[in-house]
């Protein structure tokens, strides 16, 4: 279906699909060494799962009030209910993405991997990682121990979120270009991966479109290749697989246009 834009539509320019049109406060934050990737106290088991069921029921007000999201193909998750699992998913919501995750993974938990300059964000910021961010370091030490943390939680039945576009694009209808970095964990932890498209349809009287998100997969890496084919082909599948979903939208609230100042 083809797209349709309101004459009011936002138009942002950029020069490269790596452009960041969201930025934090706090955009030079960096990760401290100490910094504790599982944190096993009891007080803090209790204080994680308290915050998280706040998120849940903040992101089933959000997302059914704001956003006025609709999740097609969920079924595809029954399955896998004690199973790890990775989920990819195109970067469109500032906020939402940080939350509409666990709305369609539930009763899985998920914990999501995000930059690092989002635990600099004043307040919310401390928050996050009870919530279950996993934020990308900048050494090579620290992005060890983040491969090793997701390895525990796949291991324990948890789903991973990816948004392998890395920066957010708000109410983008496309679906960028990306590349294998993100798949390596499922051809190392041999985990089913599914993907997570959002698309944007008009809504009557309103300028802000609504959301439908389709739900993909299961797809997993063929062990018989190398793993660096492994990695491209999972990447082709998933990608591909979401640009056919993104067909979906066809309604613009912010237009993205090459070029420009």
């Amino acid at each position: 279906m083809k797209k349709k834009c309101r004459s009011t539509v936002q138009t942002r320019y950029y020069q490269s699909y790596n452009d960041d049109f969201v930025k934090s406060s706090n955009q030079d934050f960096e990760l401290p060494d100490n910094y504790i990737w599982i944190n096993n106290s009891i007080w803090h088991r209790l204080a994680s799962a308290f915050v998280y069921l706040l998120g849940l029921i903040f992101s089933f007000c959000y997302c059914r009030l704001y956003l006025h999201i609709k999740i097609k193909n969920r079924a595809i998750l029954k399955r896998y209910k004690k199973s790890g699992c990775f989920l990819y998913a195109n970067h469109t919501q500032p906020l939402g993405d940080a939350f509409i995750p666990g709305r369609v993974i539930t009763p899985k938990r998920c914990y999501i991997v995000a930059g690092t300059a989002n635990l600099g964000i004043p307040l919310l910021g401390r928050f996050l990682p009870l919530l279950g961010a996993l934020p990308v370091p900048d050494s090579i030490g620290g992005l060890k121990k983040l491969h090793q943390t997701i390895g525990q939680r796949v291991m324990t039945g948890n789903c991973i979120v990816i948004y392998p576009e890395g920066h957010v694009w708000p109410w983008y209808t496309g679906i960028r270009p990306y590349s294998t970095a993100s798949f390596s964990y499922p051809v190392a932890y041999h985990a089913p991966s599914f993907c997570m498209t959002a698309t944007y349809q008009q809504r009557k009287y309103r300028k802000r479109p609504k959301m439908t998100i389709y739900l993909d997969g299961p797809f997993y890496p063929d062990r018989q290749l190398s793993k660096k084919a492994q990695k491209e082909l999972l990447r082709k599948d998933i990608h591909n697989c979401m640009i056919k979903r993104s067909s979906n939208s066809y309604s613009e609230y912010i237009r993205y246009l090459k070029g420009g100042t």
